[in-house]
């Protein structure tokens, strides 16, 4: 599945730049999520409790940060594990571009799942995956104190 979204940041580039790398800022944002912690200079470990609702595992996972250009882009990519649920990975690009007084942030993803996770999340994730990310760029907005709009295509 591909997904992804571009938003408006009411904040300087640097500070979004900051927010993005603050597992404090990224748990509030992730819904479930548990814990997250930096385990090196490029990588996290995280626990996610998902809603898949009829079950509600508990994801471990790991992240990467890789073709990192400080405060302009980097690619996330990741894998969760959940169990007998099976695995679920992603990568993920997002770039940071000045706009006015504000940051423009062009988040662009794709991912995929195996196993029943498959079976039972693929019509919540991919009819929902817009709204799922508009929600933690809102969440995101709010823990880093500014406000974030998404910018639909015609803008």
């Amino acid at each position: 599945m591909e997904f992804g979204g571009r938003y408006l940041v009411a904040a300087p580039r640097i500070e979004v730049w900051a927010a993005l790398n603050d597992t404090n800022v990224l748990k509030a944002a992730i819904p479930g999520c548990q814990r997250i912690d930096w385990t090196g200079k490029d990588s996290l470990e995280l626990d996610i409790k998902v809603n898949l609702g009829v079950v509600h595992p508990v994801f471990k996972g790991d992240l990467w940060l890789s073709d990192i250009v400080p405060a302009e882009s980097y690619r996330l990519a990741g894998k969760g594990r959940g169990g007998l649920l099976g695995l679920a990975e992603g990568a993920a690009d997002i770039v940071l571009a000045d706009d006015g007084e504000g940051t423009r942030l062009v988040f662009s993803a794709n991912g995929g799942a195996s196993g029943q996770i498959m079976k039972l999340g693929k019509a919540i994730i991919g009819n929902s995956a817009q709204k799922v990310i508009d929600g933690f760029f809102e969440r995101f907005g709010e823990a880093m104190g500014a406000r974030v709009t998404p910018i639909r295509e015609s803008e």
